[in-house]
């Protein structure tokens, strides 16, 4: 059974104890880290755990929005790939600089996360089918259209948007900051955050107050592919090509932010403060792990278990809770 937040302040209150518990954990490894390497603690390596978790963190944007309205989206990662792949196609093909290029790759996004919202909500599919289906068709397109080679030779203006710096800042820091700003307000002081969080609590109970179930579900996923199509532009600009397996797996990764996060895989509870913390978890995790040279199989072992230790907690306190 879902939880019942009956009130906006009961669905803040479950969220805030859940993002501080994750923000102590987070603080826990950023402590251990620097104790056990002297290297982790420095400018360069703060700034850089903070690119490497840009791209998994704006993914979980789109991510939050969905597991709070109780959905799922296993497309994203397949998204990330398309956007970028043909996004690169364009800048290629037709000589356009990286303006067209990022249109390109955002319009891809809305449209696969438009196509998603349909499949769910007006025929009724399971969103873990319907999203299931549009990553195979999203990450078959990207190699259709590419036939599976990477497309390099991208304009040097698009460079900027995933290998740029303001300062010691880089630009995907600057546009995660902007966009997870833009995504609190949106989730927290709006009406359709609102709706967002009631409809994860109690579909029947937002049904039944007179709003647009089907339409909100099909924005949540317009949202959930936009954030997909913003981080595979700026993963094809730091590898310097769309690699039409570039996004592949980060589906998960997206998944775990949001769930280590403390957002409730039942839907209901979350926010995108809990989401930045749980990338930031994973990349901080990551990080230290590579400067103590544990190997990289080790690392995703780590994560899995501190994941289902996430998951284990949520129940826990959920049938406390009733």
């Amino acid at each position: 059974m879902k939880p019942e937040p009956a009130t906006k302040a009961t669905w803040l209150q479950m969220t805030k104890q859940r993002e501080f518990a994750a923000f102590v954990g987070l603080l826990i490894l950023i402590v251990g880290f620097s104790i056990a390497s002297p290297d982790f603690f420095s400018t360069y390596n703060l700034m850089n755990i903070m690119r490497q978790a840009s791209i998994i963190a704006i993914l979980a944007i789109g991510m939050t929005f969905v597991i709070i309205a109780g959905g799922i989206d296993l497309s994203v990662g397949a998204i990330a790939s398309i956007s970028g792949t043909l996004a690169a196609q364009v800048m290629i093909s037709s000589g356009g600089g990286a303006f067209i290029g990022i249109l390109t790759g955002l319009a891809v996004g809305i449209g696969v996360g438009l196509v998603n919202g349909l499949i769910i909500s007006r025929f009724k599919v399971p969103p873990i089918i319907a999203t299931l289906a549009l990553m195979s068709v999203s990450q078959g397109l990207a190699l259709a259209v590419t036939g599976g080679y990477p497309v390099s030779g991208l304009p040097d203006s698009f460079a900027w948007l995933g290998r740029g710096f303001v300062g010691v800042v880089p630009i995907p820091v600057i546009i995660l900051l902007l966009m997870y700003i833009v995504a609190h307000i949106i989730l927290n002081h709006t009406k359709f955050g609102a709706y967002v969080f009631g409809l994860g609590g109690n579909e029947e109970a937002t049904r039944l107050a007179g709003l647009n179930v089907n339409k909100i579900k099909i924005w949540v996923y317009v949202v959930s592919g936009i954030t997909a199509a913003v981080s595979g532009l700026i993963l094809a600009s730091r590898l310097g090509s769309g690699q039409p397996l570039a996004g592949q797996g980060m589906e998960l990764n997206a998944i775990a932010a949001v769930v280590i996060g403390g957002a409730s895989v039942a839907g209901g509870i979350g926010g995108v403060i809990g989401s930045l913390i749980g990338a930031m978890i994973m990349s901080v995790l990551n990080n230290g792990l590579d400067l103590m040279n544990i190997n990289s199989y080790y690392q995703m072992i780590f994560t899995g278990i501190i994941l289902a230790l996430a998951v284990a907690s949520q129940s826990k306190k959920q049938k406390r809770g009733r």
